[in-house]
Formats: structure tokens, sequence, C-alpha cells
């Protein structure tokens, strides 16, 4: 009988053993497990990035510049980029925050993986499991937080939404997304995790300056490991990304907030003030030496980031001391923020009056990333940039309602002292932190892949209070009876919390394509990328390395993974036979990566304005200005086309010379608008006839030829892309990608009753040019058309090519001499068919003149007649060659009728390249009636090509069409799209 007593009774003790042990330790095996799924998740798209030839596919633009850096630092293991010679051309560009920890992390984990010697598949392999494994580590300080906010259940519950939550931070961690944004987040946590501690230990170990004067290092020694190490930690997050100083701006915050608080509750500031002196002080040195680029630019690591740091932790050893001094004042303790207040306002006072520089760095990066007004129009043409439109809409599709318990979490976190109840330094660190990164979510709309870990801990505190309310500690059910103990009404609150976390994440309250599972599977390659891969491997392959243009031999002293030193003036010295390549900046990491060429301007926003001001300039007088300007070292913007001239004249004479530019349909269409943000005027300007005046009545059937010459169509944009240089000197098409061929459709917006057209509230008329005709565009005329007061004209239609690729050339002139009555009345015309090679097949490029008055004449043509110059030769191996010789007409009024020479000529490559000169002897045409003059000759060089008769319906109702990337980073679907006519029209 007792044998059987002490049989159950060992049952019972191990039963409630493995109850307890469970209770202590089921966050690990639960934490593991929602890492593994967030690792799944992110991965399940992983095949759609492996391509049959071994070509890199990544999901955003600025994933193949980190793909570049990777590949550079794998061949210069462990350095990383300093300084990048092959974009920004012709300076070169600091990469700042590119090169950095998050590349030799990648790197080191693809040498172990390659023992030693990766190959570029396995470097490439790594390179798209790596963000997605960062994602899923982010959860270990995320759950360490929650768990130090509301328990291990509360930890538990931090990393459930954030493995669940579908927004920014998921788009931005799947495989192919191989950006730095996954690195900040984690080591933000981290960040954020470590200060938490050091604070915590500092309340605990509570070190005075009264110890440090004694040197009483036993009492001081672990405040200071735990501090020292927090500064680490943040060290690793600016290393990460230069920009993170936000974070030490944000800590300067909260240790002024701290030490105010600590001093008027009559609690020594000395602990926390010990905390911040230590930690900032560290983080002050150590970003010291990770100093490549002096100046105070956000981007490098330059003078910004130890600058700040110090700043921080001398306020913090200041503030200490301010308030021993208060001591001795007779002053009530109450005012000692005031005092501090004061002193923080005419510090920056100072600062504004002897650096103006710096307090403009620090005025201008609070106001773009930290508060939510005060951001620029060119701020605005980045997508990512630009402000949520709707943020409760925005923070409710990335969190669901976690949003607002998380709000209800700091309620109760700013609450607890007010109500006795235990409130620690580090929950103030953890409000201060969640209210700056809920600003930035609403300044910038990607900084929710930030709000998210707020989001996720400061629910922790939610559910323990939840818990608390309800009298159910999770840490004393611990049997099978304690369970049988909790009440109906407790586990109905509890149900009704965990359906108010996590039922808007998961279905059916989440719908099918809108849970983390189903969206990660939803990456895909960048579709812009995967367009001009085209253009760009056409562009390495046949054209001269840079170097060795026009034969110069000095490829070999631009190796595409070499290093190079940062020059003094940050403007490099490239070898005779370099050259550049003029585009959007969208563009220039696609031209560096995938063309193997160097753009003027790229996503760093480097040389924006110069290349707004080509693309936008009205003549080709002007845009041949601006480019030898920024071949004389200048940075030409809205300059008068004197300026420009003296700018040359002044500058440098260099080599250094744009060659190329590339023209894709979206910066004529949806990206025009931000493209002309940069340097102005604003898009109405060149959307407006100009002697249309504001609100000017215009018949429906007058808008066609009120339209048909708006400024738009004289850029230098709209000239290349749709009249092929029709008209121009210097610039021949020898590349066009017509992998799609995109339709524009130009509409007006008038009244449905009086068929006039209308203007928004500005006085401008509601017009769109060459809007891309995609599903988008289709829906906004169908929303017009179902205005009960409004409808819409077309009146044009054209299509043409993705990507068009345009070399710069001399041009051959064409010379020759007619003997006719009237010269000052007389037209000479040169003209050719061409053939691109493409499914568009042939088009006339078409030149115009006019006779001096000895009947002499020359004309500039920029396209030649055979494909005698070649890659070999350094040039270019042109895509696009003439079908035939030029024929070249000259046709003047006479007292007969009409007078007419003709002939047809040769145009050599090398008189095109070299501006050689072609002598063109004319013939005489006889008439016997005047009317048999060819009216051919009479050629409008601003037709480009058009969609045919009938074609209006380019989408049909219910087709799903996408043309080009519309979410490109720059945000110009919003900014520079034609979409606010339609939303203004449709009210």
């Amino acid at each position: 009988m007792s044998t059987d007593t002490e049989r159950v009774q060992g049952e019972s003790d191990t039963s409630l053993s493995l109850l307890e042990t469970w209770t202590q330790w089921y966050h690990i095996p639960v934490v593991g497990v929602v890492m593994l799924f967030m690792f799944l998740t992110r991965t399940r798209a992983y095949d759609e990035f492996i391509t049959e030839d071994g070509t890199p596919a990544l999901s955003a633009i600025d994933s193949w510049y980190h793909w570049r850096t990777v590949q550079w630092t794998a061949e210069n293991y462990p350095r990383t980029m300093p300084y990048d010679v092959w974009t920004g051309f012709p300076t070169g560009r600091y990469v700042g925050q590119f090169g950095t920890l998050f590349d030799q992390l990648i790197v080191t984990a693809a040498m172990i993986v390659g023992l030693g010697d990766p190959s570029t598949e396995t470097l490439y392999m790594v390179s798209l499991l790596a963000v997605p494994a960062m994602a899923a580590l982010v959860a270990i300080p995320v759950f360490f937080i929650g768990r130090r906010l509301g328990g291990a259940l509360g930890g538990v519950v931090s990393v459930l939404l954030l493995a669940l939550a579908p927004g920014t931070f998921l788009a931005r961690t799947t495989a192919g997304q191989l950006q730095h944004h996954v690195a900040e987040v984690l080591f933000m946590a981290i960040a954020i995790l470590a200060m938490m501690v050091a604070l915590r230990v500092a309340e605990r170990e509570q070190p005075i300056y009264e110890l440090l004067a004694d040197g009483d290092w036993e009492a001081l020694r672990t405040p200071a490991i735990y501090s020292a190490l927090a500064g680490v930690a943040l060290t690793l997050y600016i290393w990460v990304w230069p920009p993170g100083v936000v974070l030490i701006g944000i800590l300067a915050v909260f240790f002024t907030v701290q030490l105010c608080l600590d001093y008027v509750r009559n609690v020594s500031p000395d602990h926390v003030a010990f905390v911040g002196a230590v930690s900032l002080g560290v983080t002050a040195l150590l970003t010291a030496v990770l100093i490549e680029d002096p100046g105070t630019s956000v981007t490098s690591f330059g003078y910004l980031q130890p600058a700040s740091a110090a700043l921080v932790a001398i306020g913090c050893v200041f503030m200490a001391w301010f308030a021993r001094q208060w001591n001795g004042f007779d002053v009530d303790r109450q005012y000692y923020p005031a005092a501090i207040g004061g002193l923080i306002v005419a510090a920056f006072a100072v600062m504004w009056l002897v650096l103006p520089s710096l307090f403009d760095t620090f005025v201008t990066n609070a106001t773009r990333r930290l508060i939510p007004f005060g951001e620029t129009a060119t701020d605005l043409t980045i997508q990512e940039a630009q402000p949520p439109a709707d943020f409760t809409a925005h923070v409710v599709d990335e969190f669901g309602a976690a949003f607002y318990t998380m709000l209800a979490g700091l309620v109760v976190l700013i609450s607890r002292p007010f109500f006795g109840r235990e409130f620690r330094t580090e929950h103030t660190l953890v409000i201060v932190w969640s209210l700056f990164l809920i600003s930035m979510a609403a300044t910038q709309i990607r900084f929710a892949y930030y709000l998210v870990i707020a989001v996720a801990v400061v629910n922790a505190v939610f559910v323990a209070e939840m818990l608390r309310i309800v009298d159910v500690d999770v840490e004393l059910v611990r049997s099978v009876s304690a369970l049988k103990n909790v009440e109906a009404y407790q586990v109905i609150v509890l149900v009704m919390v965990v359906l108010l976390l996590f039922a808007p994440l998961l279905p059916p309250v989440a719908a099918g394509d809108d849970t983390a599972w189903e969206r990660g599977n939803a990456s895909g390659p960048n579709p812009t990328a995967d367009t001009w891969e085209t253009s760009n491997h056409w562009l390495a392959e046949n054209t001269p390395e840079p170097g060795n243009w026009a034969g110069a031999g000095n490829a070999d002293e631009l190796e595409l993974y070499g290093s190079y030193d940062q020059p003094e003036d940050g403007d490099f010295e490239y070898p005779e036979g370099s050259y550049g390549v003029m585009s959007w900046w969208d563009y220039g990491h696609l031209i560096t990566v995938q063309g193997e060429r160097m753009p003027h301007s790229n996503p760093f926003q480097q040389n924006a304005r110069s290349s707004s001001a080509f693309l936008t300039a009205e003549s080709e007088e002007r845009s041949e200005l601006i480019l030898d300007a920024i071949a004389a070292g200048e940075s030409p913007r809205d300059h008068s086309n004197e300026e420009l001239e003296a700018m040359i004249e002044n500058g440098e004479d260099s080599h250094e010379e744009i060659r190329y530019v590339m023209i894709d349909d979206q910066m004529v269409g949806g990206k025009f608008g931000a493209i002309t943000t940069w340097t102005g005027p604003d898009y109405d300007y060149y959307t407006t006839p100009e002697d249309l005046s504001p609100n000017e009545p215009v018949e429906s059937d007058e808008i066609p030829g009120q339209f048909a010459g708006v400024p738009y169509y004289e850029t230098t944009s709209a000239q290349l892309y749709f009249g092929n240089a029709a008209g121009m000197e210097h610039y021949r098409l020898v590349h066009e990608n017509d992998d799609r061929m995109t339709p524009f459709v130009s509409y007006a917006i008038v009244n449905a009753e009086t068929g006039e057209l209308e203007y928004d509230a500005g006085g401008s008329p509601m017009v769109a040019i060459n809007q891309i005709y995609d599903q988008q565009t289709y829906l906004e005329l169908m929303q017009i058309e179902q205005h009960p007061e409004l409808d819409y004209v077309v009146f044009d239609q054209r299509e043409g090519a993705a990507v068009k690729t345009y070399e710069r050339v001399e041009g051959a002139t064409l010379e020759g001499s007619v003997d006719v009555d009237n010269p000052d009345e007389a037209t000479v015309v040169a003209a050719v068919e061409l053939d691109s090679e493409t499914e568009s097949g042939t088009f006339e490029y078409v030149q115009e003149g006019e006779l001096d008055e000895d009947g002499s004449f020359e004309l500039t043509v920029p396209y030649a007649t055979n494909d005698e110059l070649g890659v070999e030769d350094g040039y270019t191996d042109s895509a696009v060659e003439a079908t035939e010789e030029y024929t070249i007409t000259v046709t003047a009024p006479s007292d007969d009728g009409f007078q007419a020479y003709d002939a047809e000529t040769a145009v050599p490559e090398t008189a095109v390249v070299e501006g050689e000169t072609v002598d063109v002897p004319l013939e005489e045409v006889e008439f016997e009636d005047p009317d048999e003059v060819d009216n051919e000759t009479d050629v409008d060089v601003d037709d480009g090509p058009v969609l045919e008769d009938g074609d209006e319906d380019v989408v049909e109702e219910g087709e799903e069409t996408v043309i080009g990337d519309q979410e490109m980073e720059d945000g110009t679907e919003a900014a520079g799209s034609f979409t606010p006519v339609a939303v203004d029209a449709a009210g």
C-alpha cells in the first residue's frame, strides 16, 4: 500500500516538475518556432530570384548597389568600398551608407560557406538568404525587450506580432531585398535592449560622482561594463547605417527628460548621467575610428556621429553637475527643467551663430526624418521618403489593431507613477523612443519598419496590464488545479485580447493576400531592373570600356572592383577616354551594376539637379551647354544659357564628357513631374500653352491644337524619346529596347455640359500630357466618365519603346550650295531612313535648315550611313543603321513657281563621330508642273510615333496591364503622375 502511495506521489511530483519546467522555459521553443516561421515566410519566393543564366535578379533598385558593394567587399575582404568612381561621373562618390557592417556580415558568412573563397553563385545565394535570416534574428532582442516590459508571455506576444506584421518590415526583409533596412532594425533593437539593461544596472548599483572621485572601481565596474556595451551596440547600429545618428538624437532627448525627472523627484541624476556619459562616450570614440569622409553629412561616416555622441555624453555630465550646483541655489527643484530648457535653446542659438552649417544639419535632418513637417519638394519625389497619405489607414495596414493597443501600453507606462507603481528609467526610454518612432513613421512612409519594433514590444505592456486587471498570473498557473481556478470572465477577456491583437493579422479577418505568409510569397524581381537589364547589357557589350573611348587605352586604370582613395576635393581625376551616361537618378545603380558604366546621377540623388536641368532643357543648344558645363566641373541647375557659357569658359578644360543618354518611358510619363521638381519650373509650366491665360475658356474641339505645342514637347526628354532625335544635331539613337511597347495618352477634363476645358483651383488646365496608358489610367478615365459634371477628351495617342539609348556625337556637317532666285525663302531638308532592328521597324531622321544669302548651306546630322566603327576602335557598335543614303532636298519659290535641287550622299561614321565635313553636290530638278514638288519635304520634326486610329481602347475593361515599375523608389507614382488630375476632377 505504501508503495502505491509513493508511486502516485512520485508521478505527481514528476508532472509538477514538467509543468514547472515548461512554464519556465516554454518561451525558448516558441521563439524558435516563430523565428523559423519568419525565415520561411521571407524565403517563399526564393526561386523567383534564381535565373537560368545565373545573372542576379533583385527586388529593389538599391539592392543592386548593395550587390555591388558585397562583390567589392568579397574582392577586397575585409575592407568595404570607401569611394566609388563608377558612379557620380565626373567626380565619383563616397558611398557612405553602402559598404558598411551589413555588407561585411554577408561576405563573412559567404566566406565561411565558401571555405574562404566563395564563388559568385555562393555569394549571391548567401546575399539572398542573409536578409531573411537577419529579420528572424530581430525576434531575439524583441523578445528580451518585451520580457523586460511584460514578462515572458509579453515577450512571446511581442515576437508573434513581429512575425505576423504584414507591412513594410516584411516587404523590406524578403529574399531579394538586399538592403540595409533589416540590419538597421536588428541593430537598433539590440542598441535599445543594451541601453535598457545598462540603465537598470545603474539603478541597482547607483554609481555617483563620489565613487568616481574616490577611485572605487569595484563599485563602478558593473555599471561601467554594461554602459560600455550599450555604447558598442549603439556604434554597431551607426556602423550599419550612418544616418543612425538619429538614435543619438533620440537618446539625447531621453537623457534630458530622465535627468530632469530624477532631480525633480529628489533622485540623484548621477546614476543615469553615468550611463549616458559612458555609453555615448564609447560611441563617440568608436565612431571617430570610422571616420572616412570629413564633414557633417548625415549619410557619411564623418564628424557628425562622434560629435553628436560626444555632445550628449558631455550634456549628461553637465546636467548632473548643474543639479549639484542647483542644490546650492535658493530655487525650487521644479524650476530645474526650465533652466535646462533655456540652456539648450541658448546652446542652439550659439550654434546657429557660430556653426551655421552644423545647425542646419541638425535642424534639416530633424524636420526630414523625425518630425512630420518640413519636408522639401524634392523629398516628395522619393516614394519611401514621402509621408503616408493617411496615417491612420497606414498603421492599420501595417499592424492591424496592434498599433492602438501599443498606444494603450504607452499610456499604461506613463501612468504607472501616478498610481504608485514601480516606474523604471528604462520605461522612460521606451516611451521617448516609441513616440519618436511614431513621429518618424508619420514623416516618412519607410520608417514603419522601425515602428514595428515599438508596436511589438510595447504590446507586452498592454498584455501584462490586461492580465493584471483580470487577476491572472501566468507564472502561478503551474498545475491543472490552478487552471481550474481561472474564472470564465478571465478567459473571455484573454480571448478578446488575443483576437484584438492577432485577428486583424490572420484569416479570416485579414484577406488571404494580406497575411504575412501570403505577402511573403508576393515578392519578386524588380520589373524596371528586368527591363533595363536588356539595355544595360547592350551598353556593356557595344560601347568601349571606360578609359578606352576613342582608343585611349586607359581602361586598365578603372577596375570595376578596384580601390580608389577619396580625393581631398571630392573630385576624382578620371583618365582620358573615360565618359559618363546621362539618365534620371533612379537608374544610376542599374547602369553601374548591370551596364558596368558610369552614370552621372544615382539614387544617392547625386547630380539630380543637373540631370533634371538636362532632361527639361527646351533646346538642344541648352542641353549641350549643360553637358559641357558638367564636363567643366560645374553643377548646372536652373542657370541661364549665358551663365552656362560663363561656367564653361571659366571651368576646367576637361576630357570628362557625357557620351550617352538613356531615356525610358517613365521619364517622359509618370516621372516627368518629379524631374521638373528638382530645377523648375514646375510641371504645370510644361503642360500649359504659353499663350493660355488662367481659366481661359477653351472649347473641346480647340484642345488638340491648343495643346499641341506645349513646352513639354520641346524638352530634351520628349525630343529624344518620341522624336528619335529628329531635328537634333548631336544625338543619335544607338539602341532601342522594345521588350515592351508603352502606350501613351493625352487627355483633358472638360465640363460635361458645355464641353469647355476645366481648370483646377490654381487656374491650371486639367490636362494630362502623355500619361502612360495602363490599368491605373484606365480606371482614372472611367472615374471621370462616371462623374455627373465632367467628361474627358483624348487629344493625342502614341507609343514608344521601354528604353532608348542615345550617343552624343559631334555630328557630320553637310555642306553644299545652289543657285536660287530667293535664297532667304528656301528650305533645306536632309532625310535618311534608319532601322533600329526592332519590331517597330524603320523610322526617318529629318534635319531642316535654311540657305545663306549666297545660296550655301550647312546641316549637321548625327546619323551615319555606314557602320565602320566598333568597340575595338573605341567607339559604339550601333544597333541602329541607315537603310540608304541621305537625301538632301532644297526647295525655294521662284518667279516661275518652284526651284528644287536634290542629291543623295553617304555620311561615314568617322565624320559623325569626329565632326567632319561632307560636301554635297546638288543637281537641279526639272518640273513640268510646279505642283509635282515632293510634298514629303515638308516634315514636322516634332511628330513622334502615334497609335493608329481606332486604338483608343488600349486597355480593355478588366484587363490587368502593368507598364513598367509603378512603385519605383523615387515615388513618382504619387508625385509625378497625373493621378491628381483625376482625383481633383472626381471630387
